[in-house]
């Protein structure tokens, strides 16, 4: 019993990783799930999918690690964060499909809140903004729209969580009801600076509190899986929202480190230590992640669209068949000409916070080919990183900005996105020999509080990078760019 299994929930697939006693990933396994889009600015998921997938990599990891379950020391848990499911509390049965986390049904609902004066008392509890990209406005939607919702969660017969938590429901047949605080912390109902639910904010969203799982530190006892799902009785011992989970499995353990994760979204997670601090610049307060009843808390920047926007030129212009064919179309593209994709398809994200806008597409000519929008995609993450950065080392200027950028995420793999990505923000980026450091976070959690991993400083020692890139970029170049995006994201924000 000498490995571990992490379950990797994300938004387009489910995946499952088997990590052995030195922390080496032994097997994978994962498969992509469908993608509910039932109106504009609406995304879904049908949460037996989310199941079912998870489920069905759980077991195909550990045969392919040549493993029984019965050689599992334990489960770790990171999934995708905010996605919002209710079920029914006897059969488990959900009672809508999953809201994701990018849906902006309740955008309108968001800027009533903003407009009545609620919005400074979400904020200065949650650390986050009253927008639809978090969990609460999308439980009371549910509530407020599924014909008898309410009066059953009213009577105590319905269950909220995130995946993590919907996840271990399942695995555990129900005997577990729990998150960790982390994910609770984006849900817009948790007090993150003291440590539980909110009544006032269930209040005002009209929320019956006894839906609301029970929050534990990042690495704790969520409860034993039953056997008939994986052939024994595995403790989960370690949960963390996906991005949580990166920049434990990047190391971002001292306040000033910073870590970006490119994978559906981009999300740039910056280590403020003990202190919670308040941006200024439209950023969120977060909690990095909670061990040993401690509190390490992080200024986040969260877009919403990254790895997206070169799935939209496979699934939506099809003019690629895979993502690996963006980086040497990107090397063709002619130099001459500065197409600019804003990709706010549903919304912009940090530092903006406009759910109405939508993406838009700048400088073509008719010269504009699939070479000039993979390199315009891929542009695209850059600048918006960019924006996050400006937006931090402004936050953070009294206690000074990390000098380097740690990266990882499927995006991360492409040479020309990364130094495209150290040029733009005019700083070192690296790349760690491991990418997998969502699935990795999630597993140390897990290991170390079976006693199979080492500590916090011990792990910290063993991060290894794989490569640095250094900005090479003219600084009239970096400037006149940036400039251009700028113009971009303005005239979109104004349509």
């Amino acid at each position: 019993m000498t490995h571990i299994l992490a379950i990797d929930q994300g938004t387009t697939s489910s995946r499952a990783l088997v990590f052995d006693s030195a922390l080496n990933i032994t097997a994978t396994a994962q498969q992509e799930f469908a993608q509910h889009f039932p109106h504009s600015g609406w995304v879904e998921h049908d949460p037996s999918d989310l199941w079912s997938t998870t489920l069905q990599t759980c077991r195909d990891a550990i045969a392919q690690a040549g493993l029984n379950a019965s050689d599992i020391t334990a489960i770790g848990i990171t999934n995708q964060r905010e996605t919002t499911v209710v079920w029914d509390r006897e059969t488990g049965e959900p009672v809508y499909n999953a809201i994701v986390w990018q849906d902006r049904r309740t955008a309108k609902y968001c800027a009533e809140l903003r407009a009545n004066g609620h919005d400074k008392m979400i904020t200065a509890k949650t650390g986050l903004l009253a927008d639809p990209y978090f969990s609460g406005t999308k439980l009371k939607w549910i509530l407020d729209t599924v014909d008898g919702a309410r009066d059953r969660a009213s009577a105590g017969k319905l269950l909220f969580g995130t995946v993590d938590s919907f996840l271990i429901w399942k695995l555990t047949n129900g005997a577990s009801h729990v998150t960790d605080a982390t994910n609770a912390a984006r849900t817009l109902l948790y007090d993150i600076h003291n440590g539980r639910w909110s009544k006032s904010i269930c209040d005002l969203f009209d929320i019956p509190m006894e839906m609301l799982p029970e929050v534990k530190d990042c690495a704790a006892d969520f409860g034993v899986t039953d056997p008939a799902h994986l052939g024994a009785a595995l403790p989960i011992l370690g949960v963390a929202g996906d991005q949580q989970a990166a920049t434990i499995g990047q190391a971002c353990f001292e306040p000033g480190m910073l870590k970006s994760t490119y994978g559906t979204g981009c999300f740039a997670l910056l280590n403020t230590g003990e202190n919670a601090v308040v941006s200024n610049n439209r950023l969120l307060t977060t909690i990095a992640y909670q061990l040993d009843g401690k509190t390490t808390y992080a200024l986040e920047g969260s877009i919403f669209v990254a790895g997206a926007v070169v799935q939209w030129l496979r699934d939506g212009l099809q003019i690629i068949k895979g993502a690996a064919e963006t980086q040497p179309l990107a090397e063709t593209a002619d130099d001459q000409q500065n197409v600019i994709i804003v990709p706010a398809f549903t919304g912009l994200g940090a530092p903006y916070w406009n759910a109405e806008c939508r993406g838009a597409v700048y400088g073509l000519t008719r010269g504009s080919g699939p070479a000039e929008f993979a390199r315009a995609a891929l542009e695209s993450v850059g600048y918006q990183t960019r924006d996050l950065m400006e937006a931090m080392h402004a936050d953070w200027q009294d206690e000074g900005a990390a000098p380097t950028l740690r990266v990882d995420g499927g995006m991360s793999a492409s040479n020309w996105a990364m130094q495209f990505l150290s040029d733009i923000i005019d700083a070192p980026v690296d790349r760690p020999h491991v990418l997998e450091t969502t699935a990795m976070g999630a597993a140390w959690l897990a290991g170390q509080r079976a006693g199979i991993y080492p500590g916090m400083d011990e792990f910290a020692k063993s991060w290894a990078k794989e490569r640095s890139f250094a900005p090479s970029m003219d600084e009239e170049v970096r400037a006149e760019k940036y400039a251009g995006w700028q113009r971009a994201v303005a005239a979109t924000l104004s349509v």
